[in-house]
């Protein structure tokens, strides 16, 4: 299976708790989400150095997913990568490998699309997303041509 291309935008760290973990003695599936998220978190509030993350526009998930490859275990930390790619007018693919001690033990997956927060209704993707997209489109144009 070949993958498009994809731009690096977010490296997040993060301690796994002790209350992460369920019976079975394994970090719960529904913990990798909220990995992912905060890193997804982390790189919305990135874009925005004056703190205005969510003023007027922002992104919502509209679908997400994850495979499980290893089961995590406390204690240590993850290594969240976050990258972009497939993009479209409003919306843009983010991708997601969570890695301990330099192993990987998820990929993950979310769809986002921007909206106006009033009225909830999607708007173009915002400067600082689009134009690390288009240097994407651009390398992958130059790669087809040469294909």
């Amino acid at each position: 299976m070949t993958h498009k291309p994809r731009v690096l935008v977010h490296t997040s760290r993060q301690p796994i708790r002790w209350g992460d973990m369920d019976m079975l003695g394994h970090v719960n599936n529904t913990v990798f989400f909220r990995y992912c998220e905060q890193a997804r978190i982390e790189w919305t509030y990135g874009l925005h150095p004056e703190g205005d993350a969510y003023a007027g526009t922002g992104p919502v998930v509209v679908n997400a997913s994850c495979t499980f490859l290893l089961p995590l275990v406390y204690p240590g930390e993850v290594e969240v990568r976050m990258y972009l790619g497939d993009p479209g007018r409003t919306s843009v693919g983010s991708f997601y490998e969570i890695l301990k001690d330099g192993a990987k033990y998820a990929d993950g997956s979310a769809k986002m699309v921007w909206i106006d927060l009033a009225t909830g209704r999607s708007v173009p993707l915002p400067e600082p997303v689009s134009a690390r997209l288009r240097a994407l489109e651009s390398a992958e144009g130059h790669a087809a041509q040469r294909g």
